[in-house]
């Protein structure tokens, strides 16, 4: 920190209340300039809603704003942009059918003579931007075509073509790949460097330490403490987090596999083109264990549980369960069978979000008793039980009739495992079930599988996260371009084997070239 950082921005006392509910309950930050500050807290702690507050798409209850020192008022976003103030939300706000430069100057466009659209006065300001910032783009390039990255990069583009100093990123993270992580954290040095001010709203502990000067942790709506990020550990930051010791390891006793529960054989799907994602494929999970699926995004994985759960048909191929046919029944009557899933977006597949709470946990059972009598829904019963199960798995909502789309990430997860788990299913399809999420939720949906699994039901985990599979699963199978490469121990097993299988070697190929580069050393 040098000493001409100066404060750009103090929030003091901010209460934001919704109904009885305080989202925010007197938080105070302070932010300086040429620092990235990180907001950290679990899911539902009031991050999002106090810098929602701070770019003008809502107003704070109580409390002032100050911007370089003066009283402001951000009653739009419009004023916020003014201020200097940008924010590049989790969720993309583009038009996909624009180009780069139409989706930058949308609502700011340049004119000449009045009213003509300078587009080439915008471009010429956009590379520049992008020469200044380490954000390399390609101006004419339609949105669709670029990729998640590349477009994360248009959203911080915008801000700073209106001129933005202080800008918010909301879990910016959340959909890149490592490499683009590694990219974004870079940019976020340069924008630093460069003397803007950098707020960031993550829960993922290494980015805060990679990057961050400045932390605040927010629990439960309030401002806990605010300190520098050296020197501190993940441990550390976890523990303060959440308020009480948080374990990165998953505690469990070794698995007791019995009987084969799902057994897929020969299985090949294709995707809407056409294209053969699964290719004959086999597969099996046992009672007792939890079997995970490593592998790159984009190698079969969601076509594979599209298919176990009914939602896409196979080409070729069984899938049975305890013994029984699924293959290519209709989704109801695969749940109906003994299935429990919990899809990998849980936003899109996972809930209807205007819908309640309680209606929400009812999806699945709605039309079975004591949810439904004589054809007619029960409102009582299923209210009733949707409290019982909020209580039970640690939901925290206001009460039972909140839409879902109100609840955090996490609490929308927690949520839909409440549900899913709740049908004592014999066969639990969890995808990136901890996508997202902080790692309090991550600690306890971890220990949610484990409690299936030895509960002796069937576990299958479908991740993207090494270190998620290598902590919860007993076997690791790994998928690459829709084959299974591998099957492997868990406990016999690390991320430099499990990448070459990924890569798409075969178990021999890879523990010979891992046996051979320990030899050369």
């Amino acid at each position: 920190m040098t000493e001409e950082q100066h404060v750009v921005l103090e929030m003091r006392d901010i209460v934001k209340q919704f109904g009885e509910f305080r989202a925010n309950d007197g938080i105070n930050l302070v932010v300086k300039q040429g620092q990235i500050h990180a907001l950290l807290g679990e899911n539902g702690a009031g991050k999002s809603t106090l810098m929602n507050q701070l770019s003008g798409l809502l107003q704070p209850t109580s409390g002032d704003i100050l911007i370089n020192g003066e009283k402001v008022k951000i009653d739009s976003p419009k004023k916020a942009a003014e201020l200097g103030i940008g924010m590049v939300h989790q969720h993309f706000m583009l038009i996909d059918a624009f180009t780069v430069t139409e989706n930058i100057i949308l609502g700011d466009e340049p004119v000449k003579n009045g009213f003509v659209l300078d587009k080439q006065s915008a471009v010429e300001n956009i590379l520049q931007l992008s020469k200044q910032y380490g954000l390399e783009v390609d101006p004419k390039a339609l949105v669709e075509d670029i990729s998640v990255g590349m477009q994360q990069r248009v959203e911080i583009l915008k801000t700073l073509y209106r001129g933005a100093d202080i800008l918010i990123f909301d879990e910016p993270t959340a959909v890149l790949t490592p490499q683009e992580i590694d990219e974004l954290m870079v940019i976020l040095k340069n924008l630093a460097n460069e003397g803007k001010s950098v707020i960031l709203i993550t829960h993922k502990l290494d980015e805060i330490r990679a990057v961050a000067d400045q932390v605040t942790v927010i629990r439960r709506g309030q401002s806990i403490d605010t300190f520098p990020v050296a020197g501190v550990s993940s441990q550390e930051l976890a523990d303060i987090m959440v308020g009480r010791s948080v374990s990165f390891k998953t505690v469990k006793r070794d698995a007791t596999p019995s009987d084969v529960v799902l057994d897929v054989q020969d299985l090949t799907v294709k995707d809407a083109r056409g294209v053969e994602v699964v290719k004959n494929l086999d597969l099996q999970v046992r009672r007792g264990e939890v079997l995970g699926i490593a592998g790159i995004d984009g190698n079969g994985q969601s076509e594979l549980i599209s298919a176990i759960t009914g939602l896409i048909r196979t080409e070729s191929g069984k899938i049975t369960l305890n013994g029984k046919d699924i293959t290519n029944l209709p989704p109801r009557k695969i749940t109906e069978s003994g299935v429990g899933h919990v899809p990998e977006d849980r936003q899109r597949f996972g809930l209807e979000l205007e819908m309640t709470l309680a209606e929400n946990i009812a999806l699945q059972t709605y039309y079975q008793a004591p949810n439904s009598k004589n054809g007619v829904l029960d409102y009582e019963a299923i209210n009733r039980h949707a409290r019982e199960l909020i209580e039970k798995f640690d939901v925290r909502t206001v009460n039972e009739l909140v839409n879902a789309g109100a609840l955090s990430g996490g609490n929308q997860q927690k949520a839909i495992i409440a549900r899913e788990l709740d049908r004592h299913a014999e066969l639990i399809i969890a995808a990136q079930p901890t996508r997202g999420l902080d790692v309090g939720a991550i600690e306890y949906i971890h220990q949610q599988l484990i409690n299936q699994r030895d509960e002796d039901k069937a576990v299958l985990l479908v991740s993207f996260e090494l270190d998620e599979i290598l902590n919860v699963a007993d076997r690791i199978a790994v998928i690459s371009h829709g084959e299974i490469t591998g099957v492997v121990d868990a406990k016999a097993t690390d991320k430099q084997e499990l990448g070459l299988l990924m890569a798409g070697m075969s178990l021999k190929e890879a523990r010979a070239q891992l046996v051979g580069g320990k030899a050369s050393e």
